[in-house]
């Protein structure tokens, strides 16, 4: 299996080289980019719940809460697994098409993959219309990571495996008592939490006006 690995590792990795400089430059910008991306569709989804009911406004808080959750986890792996980096590892293999992080920033699993997973499924969850467009984001992120060369395959798989399963199960066991916190937030006296809650659904906006 890790031969395997290796050998795909080898062949993503030549294939990047293979391709035109500015699209090299693309991918290597691209899992930044990409994280900036969800950050800025995280407050869209925030800012769109607000008028929602409680639940969907605490789910949009907690897709953010459960991709920070599921990035703590992965750093945490890392330090116990102590996986080297296959720029460093794999023998025969091309150059890295960016720096090689320093020893000790190790591979398993991917930070990156995880943080794109946790946000692509949490903003699915938060605004369903928007997953067709953070699933292929994510996928393309953790992809860049093989591309450009500091991870083994390996990595960004299960790096999205578990960013995807923290963040649902944060949104599972968080939708109800967030709910619940909505709900008081919106009904609280002090102003900065009603306007963070936002208006909630407004019921009853179109009926016909009370005769007098």
């Amino acid at each position: 299996m890790d031969a395997m690995d290796s050998d795909l590792y080898r062949d993503i990795l030549d294939f990047g080289h293979a391709t035109p400089s500015w699209f090299q430059h693309v991918m290597e910008a691209w899992t930044e980019v990409g994280l900036l991306l969800f950050a800025v569709l995280f407050i869209l989804a925030w800012w769109r719940a607000r008028r929602g009911d409680p639940r969907a406004l605490a789910i949009s808080v907690l897709a953010p809460l459960g991709t920070g959750v599921a990035y703590v986890i992965s750093e945490i792996l890392k330090s116990f697994i102590v996986e080297e980096r296959p720029c460093r590892a794999v023998s025969r293999a091309a150059t890295s098409l960016i720096d090689c992080p320093a020893n000790g920033d190790w591979s398993f699993p991917s930070n990156h993959a995880t943080i794109a997973a946790a946000g692509a499924i949490g903003l699915a969850l938060a605004w369903h219309k928007i997953g067709w467009l953070t699933v292929p984001m994510a996928l393309l992120m953790a992809f860049s990571r093989v591309f450009v060369g500091v991870h083994y395959p390996h990595d960004v798989a299960v790096g999205l495996l578990l960013g995807a399963l923290v963040v649902f199960l944060c949104v599972r066991l968080g939708a109800r008592p967030g709910a619940a916190v909505a709900e008081s937030m919106r009904r609280s006296s002090v102003g900065l939490f009603v306007w963070f809650a936002g208006p909630g659904e407004r019921r009853g906006a179109h009926a016909a006006p009370i005769n007098r």
